[in-house]
């Protein structure tokens, strides 16, 4: 070891040792509160490790082990009421202080004390009496909105800049920045003043996006204002990896897995799919099937601390939005390498699955394997073959495939039937597709196309999920798993309001099973109904998110379930890929360092990734809503069939057969005036005693479409 490796070394003991000792001080029962000038003196720090010990107060301080105060000293969050949390704004109005444990914060507009989205802070509970903990923020602990997207609105002496995240305030111009710029364009505001409980935030306009003459300002400008454009490309470092990861299965990688490429296997998935990460094969071994499932083993080709890994880590999820995926991973490995395409041999991370005709899972093997793709296939075109609707072209394409195909169906229809019996909650909620022309425009806003092809492949996937999540569990091997806590009371309470309007009800509310909200659900008979019931029924549960604790999945009623199935578009799955690659590699065994680095990784990377999903799911929600807003400004004036879907009391939300969304105020029910009974989610009459329910069927004409909010307002005929 050289001289320079040994000081550099003896430094980074010296600062580790330091950082540990004044963690221990900070928590100690004894601590009494410091300034750092105290600290110096109480340590007898030098003046020559000054910025280091900086350094360390900053780290103990973003990690969330003390803040500092008004007067200066050092306040362990754990001898404090203060709660450190991210700000996320749900309207410009209010938003939630998202904790990691426990219950968030609901946070008015009046408490934020000049807090951003995505703002840390810290706050302090103020309420407790309501549905929700209410707090008020008392400290902002770091900015993360440096500049945003927005209109710019000229007046004669200033501007601002009304933002097209609607969670985000107007953005005052001063009228020497506001000179060079024309109202209504679209602009980037870099902030130059943050706002206070009084005052606005104040900004510098950084660059033109463009102005309301292009046609697809709104797209464009909320692409750039989640940052999307700079996710399109890969940094130099990454290019420089993809380089030297092959574009085809070299013979030296084939080594120690089981060759499967004389098998028939299949990819089934939209026919404009590009990342195709699963392949799946059924055969029948006397009275059971054999279901093997394969999925990309990306794993091998993003490799721990390499560049690719980090920006996998960092994206967390792909993004879809209409038209257009901005990728987890680059298209060299999503669409290329690691996508199984057909006709070319593809590494995987397998599972046999012996499955009886009851749907039990016998027993299983999860290994790798070397595979070839028979054929790709559609949804659409593999409903025709099972519901026998084949003309000449397809039996040409697919007919060799139809046994295959009849004993997927099989097997499928067994595995849903045991889910049912045993509980699994299936919610009859259609998704929203936005048809997208090649010029970026939307043509159509309609139900997504689901057939039993699509459930073939979800059943193949859940079962799959639920045995590699068992298998690992038992190994106490790192993993990382999919939960869904159990529903509050309060939230089952609601629900039973609604429900009280079909002579409905959740029982055993205090410690409720899924097969009650499933046989709810199995009793309506109305589709109609039964979507708007499980849109409901599924508000008032939890969110899915990662966890490195295995605590089971609700919604599924599944003991152990993970996300194993996706690794080219969510991390988790890519890392338990690796963890399963080296515990077959090296036969279950881990060093004690590599068990304690993958539990750390597992803990760290489920917080990130529930994160990451959550961001992915807004800007999805986002993009459907401006491109309904979009599509539907043609047909303003024109009247629709609509059902009732949420009451509130400030109006009430319809639904159209397209599954857009509208908001109906109670100016615009015309025949009465309306009184909202809240105990029982319902509008009555105050002349007429007319009534509208949920579910109700209702006449509307649509009377704004508005791309800036986002919102689609109707009037009932």
């Amino acid at each position: 070891m050289n001289e320079k490796k040994i000081v550099n070394k003896k430094q980074k003991d010296k600062y580790t040792t330091r950082k540990e000792v004044l963690t221990s001080f900070f928590l100690s029962s004894d601590y009494k509160l410091v300034t750092k000038k105290q600290i110096i003196a109480l340590f007898s720090i030098p003046k020559s490790d000054i910025k280091q010990l900086d350094k360390i107060l900053q780290e103990l301080e973003d990690t969330g082990i003390v803040y500092l105060d008004d007067s200066k000293r050092y306040v362990p969050y754990s001898k404090s009421n203060l709660i450190k949390c991210k700000y996320q704004a749900k309207s410009s109005s209010f938003g939630f202080g998202i904790v990691e444990e426990g219950e968030d914060l609901y946070i008015s507009r009046k408490n934020l004390n000049g807090a951003m989205n995505d703002d840390d802070i810290l706050a302090e509970v103020i309420n407790t009496t309501g549905r929700t903990r209410e707090g008020k923020v008392v400290r902002i602990l770091k900015r993360n909105t440096t500049s945003v997207i927005g209109r710019f609105s000229k007046s004669k002496n200033f501007g601002f800049v009304l933002p097209i995240d609607d969670s985000i305030e107007d953005v005052y111009i001063s009228k020497k920045n506001s000179q060079n710029y024309k109202d209504g364009q679209v602009v980037e505001v870099v902030i130059t003043k943050y706002p206070t409980e009084s005052t606005k935030a104040e900004g510098k306009i950084e660059r033109i996006i463009g102005d309301s003459k292009d046609s697809h300002i709104d797209a464009k400008s909320l692409y750039i204002s989640y940052g999307l454009d700079k996710m399109e490309k890969f940094s130099p470092l990454i290019e420089e990896e993809l380089k030297s990861i092959p574009s085809i299965v070299l013979n030296d990688e084939k080594v120690g897995r089981k060759d499967r490429t004389g098998d028939t296997v299949f990819t089934i998935d939209s026919s404009d799919a590009k990342d195709l990460d699963d392949a799946v094969s059924v055969k029948k071994v006397k009275n059971n099937y054999l279901l093997s499932v394969y999925i990309a083993d990306v794993s091998h080709y993003v490799k721990e601390k390499t560049e690719l890994n980090k920006e996998a880590i960092a994206r967390g999820t792909s993004i879809y939005i209409p038209g257009k995926v901005i990728p987890m991973l680059p298209k060299e490995l999503s669409n290329g390498i690691c996508s199984l395409n057909e006709g070319q041999e593809r590494l995987a991370l397998a599972v046999d699955m012996l499955i009886s005709n009851t749907g039990e899972v016998l027993n299983s093997d999860v290994f790798k394997a070397v595979i070839k793709v028979d054929k790709k296939m559609s949804y659409d075109k593999v409903y025709k073959v099972i519901s026998n609707q084949m003309d000449e072209s397809l039996e040409k394409e697919y007919g060799m495939y139809k046994d295959d195909l009849l004993l997927m169906e099989e097997l499928a229809k067994i595995l849903n039937e045991k889910r049912k019996k045993e509980g699994c909650i299936n919610f009859n909620i259609p998704e929203t597709h936005i048809v997208i022309d090649d010029n970026g425009d939307v043509v159509n806003v309609e139900p997504y196309p689901i057939t039993f092809a699509n459930q073939i492949i979800e059943e193949f996937m859940l079962v799959t999920n639920m045995t590699v999540a068992e298998k690992y569990f038992f190994l106490e091997i790192p993993f990382i798993y999919r939960i869904h806590e159990k529903p509050d009371e309060e939230k089952l309470r609601d629900l039973n309001l609604i429900l009280s309007n079909y002579n409905l009800r959740v029982k055993g509310i205090k410690d409720v099973h899924p097969k009650a909200l499933s046989d709810i659900l199995d009793s309506i008979e109305n589709e109609r109904d039964k979507d708007i019931i499980s849109n409901y029924m599924l508000r008032s549960l939890k969110l899915a998110k990662y966890s490195s604790e295995c605590l089971g999945h609700f919604g599924l009623n599944a003991k152990y379930y993970c996300h194993f199935t996706s690794p080219i578009r969510r991390y988790p799955d890519l890392f338990i890929h690796r963890i399963i690659s080296k515990s077959i590699e090296n036969n279950l065994m881990f060093k004690e360092n590599e068990l304690s680095k993958y539990e750390k990784q597992a803990e760290i990377y489920s917080k990130t990734s529930s994160e990451m999903e959550k961001n992915a799911t807004k800007i999805e929600r986002d993009f459907d809503s401006l491109y309904s807003t979009i599509y539907m400004k043609q047909f303003i004036g024109e009247e629709f069939d609509a059902i009732i879907s949420s009451i509130t009391s400030f109006g009430m939300f319809i639904r159209l057969e397209n599954t857009i969304e509208g908001f109906v105020a109670f100016n615009d029910i015309p025949d009465d005036y309306y009184i909202y009974d809240e105990s029982k989610r319902i509008l009555i009459g105050k002349n007429t005693s007319n009534t509208y329910r949920i579910g109700d069927s209702v006449k509307v004409k649509l009377i704004k479409s508005d791309v800036l909010t986002k919102q689609i307002d109707f009037k009932v005929v």
